[in-house]
């Protein structure tokens, strides 16, 4: 495990004191509509629509990479179920979307109504994180996870010259945990919490409920919108919105973004006989979901065009894959316009790759994986964070920004100090609470099974430490952030 602590740097000395207190694109060919006889593919892959484009089913084949989250329960998706049950509110208008369209819909698309459909999204009425959810984040692992991050949001603002007023930003809060530690992390410094407006992007009605519980928000001084109030944690106020341009700008701005852009919705690309097409979800005749390829090109090809100029010719040809997220190339470039104006950083940990993404889009429902087309709206679908094309989207639209790393989520902690506080932690507790900060220091930025533990095998704890990376844009003016020196 790393040992350096983030002493170092004279500006994060003065933290030391919170980290030992107690707790609290020419490879790329466009699809021609002139296309040639389908060409025979290998089993379990989509198939290539003929000149006609008759479009044919299948997607068996299972992603290449796996999702890194809390894998103890995980399993191997089953065979797609093909048994008669009554299509669901959700199904029903998925259905409708590609009868209105007379075709097949995006990935993409489907990806974001599974998601974030405003009636029966899988994020929009129900708690989906922690053990008795779906999947469980680092932020629900350990308490340690929001104070580190908080560690490096202090630094930066010092880095910024300690400004009186700071927009502080958290992109997909889940539950609010990973912003109330922060908080209780850094109460002690009073300079730096009186200096800070949270400010909360979520669009789940119901996530939003348990944000203000857990911030432990004054109910008296909700505003009449109900969007803006106060934490008792620390006095700071807190607001929510559906998007950051909803954020004012005008303010040093601090972003974190934590296992936000995996979320974000991908077209995933086949390479087929004719170039590069885009696979779409169709219905089938037995009324079930498939995938297909678009007989010609797509709006998201201009983003492969983009992409796949940015990667190297030899990876590009040896891939029969390829997933973009145009909305993270986006979502990066109006971060990096904020930053430039108005100063400050963003931080992005996720799970991802340090180069162009195959195919890894998968569905995780109650800790298994599952088939992404069966009963959508009742699993999570996120997919690899394509770490480069976030680093290039960030400096094409900016030469006032700076980005760092990525680097490992362990090495990221390490060099904030999480061995010295875990230290600290395991001085002044039970054996059984000494466990659980074991497994969840473990789980933070370990890799692999941890070797100490002596309960269930299916229980293992599994580090995420090399799984999971960091990134950080800043301005320029600020020199480089801790600890990506």
């Amino acid at each position: 495990m790393l040992r350096r602590f983030i002493g170092q740097a004279s500006i994060a000395q003065r933290y030391r004191c919170l980290i030992s207190r107690q707790p609290s694109a020419d490879a790329f060919r466009r699809c021609s509509s002139s296309a040639t006889a389908s060409s025979q593919v290998p089993a379990g892959t989509s198939v290539e629509p003929p000149k006609d484009a008759q479009f044919s089913d299948d997607y068996t084949a299972k992603p290449s990479a796996r999702i890194s989250v809390d894998r103890s329960g995980l399993s191997n998706p089953p065979e797609h179920s093909h048994e008669t049950s009554a299509d669901s509110e959700l199904v029903k208008h998925l259905k409708s979307i590609i009868k209105f369209r007379g075709g097949p819909i995006s990935v993409a698309e489907y990806m974001e109504e599974v998601l974030i459909n405003p009636k029966a999204g899988f994020y929009i009425n129900r708690d989906v994180f922690g053990a008795e959810g779906d999947f469980i984040t680092s932020p629900e692992v350990s308490q340690m996870f929001g104070e580190m991050v908080g560690v490096w949001a202090m630094c930066l603002w010092e880095q910024m010259g300690q400004p009186e007023k700071v927009n502080l930003v958290e992109l997909g809060p889940g539950r609010g945990t990973l912003m109330a530690d922060l908080l209780r992390g850094a109460s002690k410094f009073d300079k730096f919490t009186k200096s800070l407006h949270i400010h909360m992007i979520e669009v789940s009605p119901a996530l939003k409920k348990i944000q203000k519980v857990t911030l432990k928000c004054d109910d008296d001084s909700e505003d009449e919108n109900n969007q803006s109030t106060a934490t008792t944690l620390t006095g700071t106020p807190v607001s929510w919105h559906s998007t950051l341009e909803e954020v004012p700008t005008g303010l040093p701005t601090i972003i974190v973004a934590h296992e936000f852009f995996d979320a974000l919705p991908v077209h995933q690309f086949q390479k087929a006989s004719r170039g590069w097409c885009e696979k779409m979800i169709d219905v089938a005749e037995d009324s079930k979901f498939r995938v297909v390829l678009s007989p010609q090109p797509t709006p998201a090809s201009l983003y492969l065009l983009k992409r796949c100029k940015w990667a190297h010719t030899e990876k590009l040809s040896k891939l029969e894959h390829v997933e973009i997220c145009p909305k993270a190339m986006d979502l990066t470039q109006n971060i990096a316009k904020r930053i430039s104006s108005d100063g400050g950083g963003a931080l992005i940990i996720d799970y991802g790759l340090d180069g162009i993404v195959s195919d890894s889009l998968q569905a995780i429902r109650k800790h298994k994986f599952v088939n992404m087309l069966d009963d959508p709206g009742s699993a999570d679908l996120s997919a690899y964070v394509d770490f480069p094309a976030i680093k290039h989207s960030a400096q094409e639209v900016s030469e006032d920004v700076c980005v760092y790393g990525p680097i490992t989520q362990s090495q990221f902690l390490g060099n904030l100090g999480i061995n010295f506080r875990v230290e600290a932690l395991l001085q002044n507790c039970t054996e059984e609470q000494a466990e659980l900060l074991r497994t969840g220091y473990w789980r933070l930025v370990g890799e692999g099974e941890a070797p100490f533990w002596e309960g269930p095998n299916d229980q293992t704890p599994i580090g995420m430490g090399t799984r999971y990376l960091a990134m950080a844009i800043v301005n320029k003016k600020q020199g480089t952030p801790v600890p990506f020196q």
